[in-house]
């Protein structure tokens, strides 16, 4: 079963989940995480933008450069074949899109809540998990 693992770029406890996940035999993606470089002075999506208008370029045309359409393939494969979606707590906007597009697809889809400091009534479109043993207990269940 291969997941998807979605959080913040500056998260460090993604790539602990996706480890800990593929030592229970997942095939896991997570390699996004890398580009935001959670010790890094800026994050994946700031470089981009400085990136860009060091070049002149407006963030309407930079969606349509070759970078971007890059990246966004890379992820947009991987999501389309994974067969589930983890969502680690925090995670940006996109990260909600990316389970949304997984939930609209009939797939399951996890939230790993661990501090209810959010309370949001629309996470029922997932399973709220809120430790990570909860977690691996429902996958163990697909």
């Amino acid at each position: 079963m291969k997941i998807y693992v979605i959080g913040s770029l500056r998260n460090s406890e993604v790539p602990k989940l996706a480890n800990e996940l593929r030592a229970e035999g997942y095939i896991v993606f997570d390699d996004w995480f890398a580009a935001g470089c959670h010790f890094c002075e800026h994050s994946a999506d700031e470089s981009w933008k400085l990136y860009e208008q060091g070049r002149g370029r407006t963030y309407k045309e930079a969606l349509q450069g070759e970078a971007v359409s890059h990246v966004f393939e890379f992820d947009k494969k991987h999501l389309m074949t994974s067969d589930v979606a983890v969502l680690l707590l925090p995670a940006g906007r996109a990260g909600h899109l990316e389970l949304g597009i997984l939930i609209g697809q009939g797939k399951p889809a996890f939230i790993l809540a661990t501090e209810d400091d959010r309370w949001d009534m629309m996470a029922k479109w997932a399973t709220v998990c809120h430790t990570k043993e909860e977690l691996f207990a429902e996958l163990k269940r697909i």
